[in-house]
């Protein structure tokens, strides 16, 4: 809810009364939000044409790329894309059909396993890669100054920080 009058502290408890946003917080927040999610489904929907990976498969053979020799810990890679186990799980498992990627057991913990990406799953992500970038440019960074990209940076550093310091 917007409440265009309300500039009341919000104290954490069960009994105070939600600190509402201002029209102009509740505008940002909305814009945020929708912009997210259309430029989110259009790079998916692009990614997808131009590669047939799905964001998700392009999210995890990113990570494993940037990683040490191609592999991160299950767990880790789960907590580094905000996932479920579950859903990590699953996912890893269709990625494993389609050869992108592979499990290993991990021998120092006979319980967890690696997610390693293979040959293909490089191939892959190299070939996106640059079709996925072109994108990126064409349907937000080339329509920002580079004082409003500095900006974005420093905004997304600053939640992502407090998002770090909320998960612990």
């Amino acid at each position: 809810m917007i409440d265009d009058t309300s500039t009341t502290n919000y104290t954490e408890g069960m009994n105070e009364t939600p600190r509402w946003l201002t029209a102009a917080e509740g505008h940002a927040w909305r814009s945020f939000v929708d912009m997210q999610g259309k430029l989110l489904g259009r790079l998916g929907r692009q990614l997808q044409a131009d590669s047939n990976l799905s964001t998700a498969d392009y999210t995890v053979l990113a990570h494993l790329s940037d990683a040490p020799d191609g592999r991160l810990r299950f767990l880790e890679l789960a907590k580094a894309v905000e996932w479920e186990k579950s859903r990590m799980s699953h996912h890893i498992g269709r990625m494993t059909k389609r050869g992108l990627v592979i499990r290993e057991e991990c021998l120092d913990d006979g319980r967890g396993f690696f997610a390693v990406i293979t040959p293909a799953g490089r191939e892959a992500i190299t070939a996106a890669a640059p079709l996925h970038v072109e994108a990126v440019r064409r349907l937000a960074i080339d329509h920002l100054t580079p004082e409003e990209i500095s900006m974005l940076g420093r905004i997304s550093d600053r939640i992502l920080d407090q998002l770090e310091k909320d998960s612990s």
